[in-house]
């Protein structure tokens, strides 16, 4: 199939701005014959994609989807899941992934905050859909991608519909198109607006600072409903190929790399520490490997110094968040030096360019060099705010400045150095954790008097979810029972690894729990507070 693609405007009045959309469907068309994706045992060119992408956008529309409306995705990797995003994204909608490891509560609140009104979900996980479908207000439509017992099934309805030109509208420069979610510190998740504009700046951020290779043989194996999607777009517009992992296993990961001479790849550092600890990692032919970008989570130092090792010179740090599409500074190839300058092995790199990074007291003043500050980022790729949290958005956005929460050094050659958190966010295994989510189940146990949970330094997760929870009278507090309950109410993700049941929490002088103290005594052996 050629694509052709249409050219659209949007209904009303006021300026327009180029479509993220457009510039993957653009992608399409200019490399017809080359592979596109790999994965679910599928290989597709990118005319094939294309027409994929045509048929989903029609049928999306012939089942209620319009321009301004959410679809959500639950799916593990492959080429549909990533196509129907396009699609969505193309028809002038949002789209947003639920995290596999999550809850059905957690599925339901995202579902109705965001307002969903599709649900596309993969065969796999059928049975939390159909919960899903239950119970959340906004939605009127389920797919699947394939043959299940909800929904319909959106590949066997695409067959029947005559693929057609991409239609790419323009947008509107408020005009959101992904709206991923991160944890929130009351318990409510917070919806991340993020426009067409800042997914361009992203994509154009990550192609000019994370080092792919001039063609890449991109290897996604963390879930593309969430940060690794990044790097596909910066692929596609180069005209290489994206390898899809529905899972990733370390033997998995190796044969793909193997088999597909992959020479890009993002992993979190849990996938890392995996991959040293697998017994086949060094006889395995890893030469194609160009980059290996990690990110999303805490590095240790003493892994990453084994990684070098194994892997060679081939990885580069990308520090940033969610409301930041990833992007905040990087840590180069060539700075992962241990004989030349092993203290930039602590650090997460300088900015990316077009961000401007300044460290702040508490008065919103620059901090000199050496000392601690919040780290605070201006860029066209920060996230215009939080889906219908006006409050929150104004406490993280001010003077046009994104604050992170982060405190961090600068030393003087300008690199930084991520030394804490000024909130409690826990980050195990590349998931954002908010401990207050996890309290308040605990809590709410008839058992359980007061409940306090933190992150300890862990090698294999950057953190390990801790809790502390003190019995009421007469009562005897089963620490397992207690990790089951938030397992069922949270998901395995923000289950605690450890329960201590203590007869008090310390508290602070006005009465509050004191974290500080409960971390004492698992953060002192370590450089930074942050593992």
């Amino acid at each position: 199939m050629q694509v052709v693609i249409e050219n659209t405007t949007v209904e009303g009045a006021g300026p327009t701005v180029p479509s993220y959309m457009r510039v993957i469907a653009d992608a399409l068309s200019r490399y017809p014959d080359r592979e596109a994706f790999v994965g679910a045992g599928r290989r597709l060119t990118y005319a094939q994609s294309a027409d994929l992408v045509s048929r989903f956008q029609q049928v999306l529309h012939a089942k209620g989807l319009r321009a301004g409306q959410t679809m959500v995705v639950l799916s593990p990797n492959a080429p549909e899941t990533y196509l129907a995003q396009v699609a969505a994204g193309l028809s002038g909608c949002r789209y947003s992934g639920l995290h596999p490891l999550g809850s059905v509560d957690d599925h339901v609140v995202l579902c109705d905050d965001a307002d969903a009104a599709v649900l596309v979900v993969h065969p796999a996980y059928a049975e939390t859909g159909a919960a899903i479908a239950a119970r959340a207000s906004t939605l009127a439509t389920v797919l699947t991608l394939g043959p299940a017992d909800v929904g319909e099934d959106l590949l066997a309805l695409a067959e029947h519909v005559t693929a057609r030109p991409l239609r790419a509208p323009a947008a509107r420069p408020g005009d959101a198109v992904w709206l991923p979610y991160t944890g929130g510190t009351t318990g409510r998740s917070k919806g991340v607006v993020h426009t067409h504009a800042a997914m361009i700046a992203a994509m154009h951020g990550i192609g000019t600072a994370w080092e792919l290779p001039a063609r890449p043989r991109y290897l996604a194996s963390a879930p593309i409903t969430h940060a690794s999607v990044l790097p596909i777009a910066p692929t596609l517009v180069r005209g290489g190929t994206v390898v899809l992992l529905p899972k990733f296993t370390p033997d998995e990961w190796l044969a793909t790399v193997v088999r597909e001479r992959i020479d890009y790849a993002f992993v979190v550092p849990t996938m890392l520490y995996a991959l040293l600890d697998h017994a086949a990692t060094a006889s395995t032919d890893l030469s194609s490997l160009e980059t290996v970008t990690y990110g999303a989570s805490p590095m240790s130092e003493a892994r990453l110094r084994e990684a070098l090792e194994v892997f060679g010179p081939v990885l580069m740090q990308g520090y940033g968040q969610t409301e930041t599409l990833g992007l905040g500074t990087t840590l180069r190839k060539d700075e992962h030096n241990p004989d030349r300058r092993p203290d930039l092995l602590t650090s997460c790199g300088r900015p990316v360019p077009g961000a401007q990074v300044e460290l702040v007291d508490a008065a919103g003043d620059p901090v000199p060099d050496g000392e601690v500050g919040e780290f605070r980022l201006q860029a066209d790729f920060t996230m215009t705010g939080y889906w219908n949290q006006p409050q929150l958005t104004a406490d993280t956005l001010r003077d046009g400045w994104l604050h992170t929460g982060d405190l961090a050094v600068r030393d003087e050659s300008g690199f930084l150095h991520i030394v804490d958190r000024k909130k409690d966010l826990i980050i195990s295994g590349a998931f954002n954790i908010y401990p207050s989510e996890i309290e308040q189940v605990l809590a709410a146990d008839p058992e359980v008097s007061a409940a306090a949970v933190i992150g300890v330094p862990d090698e294999k997760w950057g953190e390990a979810v801790t809790a502390f929870v003190v019995a009421r009278p007469s009562c005897a507090l089963d620490p397992e029972r207690l990790r089951l309950l938030v397992r069922d109410r949270k998901g395995a993700h923000q289950t605690p690894k450890t329960v201590h049941v203590v007869d008090a929490l310390p508290t602070t002088p006005v009465g509050k729990i004191d974290k500080k103290a409960l971390r004492a005594r698992f953060w002192t052996a370590g450089a930074r507070a942050v593992n």
